[in-house]
């Protein structure tokens, strides 16, 4: 198995990776700000599903598709984008009403773990950088594989969890306060639209490499 040490220094390196600016801890923010700490931590499972699929596809080589195919990607990718858009479509045209309680839209458990599945499944850069970015850390000679990959993507959901967890309990704070005012609350909606259309933007624009 992996020594603990490298282990340490994979965890260590996706903690830093996971509180970087980018689309999925970007993603969780506008949720938890616009919904509430727990609707952040209800897409952060979304999201962690999402890796479970990607460490999967590296591990028994579906990731290679993504990185190999340019039609594979594309579709993808533009899936990804046109879903965002409709999630920023959805935020530009909330109403709001003043009160702690109030939620755009008011989501379901469910709704908000699959938005997060969805935002990251379709993202196939996440595919690409876990097949460029796990096999660092693995030595054949410290037994099979697919159990190494396996930990690793274990691991490294654990550190998302932490990281954005965190994202959601601040933002989430933040978030109840500003929608003490119905003006604050729209403005709220407006920069999570943006911030949807933003992502979807870069995901479609993205290259392979």
């Amino acid at each position: 198995m992996i020594e603990a040490n490298m282990l340490l220094l994979f965890f260590t390196t996706s903690l830093l990776l996971s509180l970087s600016p980018g689309p999925d801890n970007l993603f969780v923010l506008a949720q938890a700000a616009q919904q509430g700490a727990k609707a952040g931590f209800l897409v952060t499972l979304g999201l962690c599903g999402g890796l479970v699929v990607h460490t999967t596809a590296v591990t028994f080589g579906l990731a290679a598709v993504f990185a190999a195919s340019a039609t594979a990607f594309t579709i993808l990718k533009f899936a990804g984008a046109g879903y965002l858009l409709f999630l920023a479509w959805q935020s530009f045209r909330a109403n709001a009403q003043a009160g702690p309680a109030n939620r755009v839209d008011r989501l379901s458990p469910g709704k908000l773990f699959r938005r997060g599945i969805i935002m990251n499944v379709t993202n196939p850069k996440v595919s690409i950088f876990f097949l460029a970015f796990l096999p660092q850390f693995v030595d054949p000679r410290r037994g099979p594989l697919t159990m190494q990959f396996l930990l690793l993507g274990c691991l490294f959901i654990v550190a998302t969890i932490l990281v954005f967890g965190a994202v959601s309990l601040l933002a989430g704070a933040l978030g109840d306060k500003l929608r003490q005012s119905t003006r604050a609350q729209l403005l709220l909606n407006r920069i999570a639209g943006t911030i949807f259309a933003g992502l979807a933007i870069k995901l479609a624009t993205a290259r392979r490499f």
